[in-house]
């Protein structure tokens, strides 16, 4: 019974981490180029701005895989909060619109800082485009996969 239980949780943190993990793929690669130093620079954040920009295709690899960790990671979290929170998925076009400017000044703001790339913590940069592909390519799938998967009291 526990397994069929935590079924909707799996089913909702991976479809969330894909979609999300995917929506901010493109547009990486979109909004900076077709390069593989777009997603160097997110392996850089583990293993060094000159271990992964010298790694070629092996740490381009290792930055996809460590972008859609991240982006699981984010569904997970969003999954939890719903769950003391099912107003998230009762109202989860704004909630994962704004659960999209959580991510984009989370990481800005946090996680980059705490990284092997130690980014400035605050203030982040003004950046319109990719706020708003956080808010609309990001938060919004993980909450609408969330809603997708929640019991209909919740929804």
């Amino acid at each position: 019974m526990a397994a069929s239980a935590s079924s909707p949780a799996r089913s909702a943190i991976l479809l969330g981490g894909l979609l999300g993990g995917a929506g901010d793929f493109f547009f990486a690669f979109i909004f900076y180029g077709w390069k593989i130093r777009v997603f160097q620079s997110v392996a850089a954040g583990l293993i060094g701005r000159e271990a992964a920009f010298g790694g070629d295709i092996p740490t381009f690899l290792l930055g996809v895989v460590l972008h859609f960790l991240i982006a699981f990671i984010w569904a997970a979290l969003f999954w939890a909060l719903s769950r003391k929170l099912p107003g998230l998925v009762r109202h989860a076009i704004p909630a994962g619109l704004a659960y999209g400017l959580v991510i984009f000044y989370g990481m800005n703001s946090v996680v980059l800082p705490l990284s092997a790339l130690h980014t400035k913590a605050w203030p982040p940069a003004w950046a319109p485009w990719p706020i708003a592909g956080h808010l609309f390519l990001v938060g919004l799938p993980i909450a609408l996969a969330a809603r997708k998967f929640s019991r209909p009291a919740a929804a």
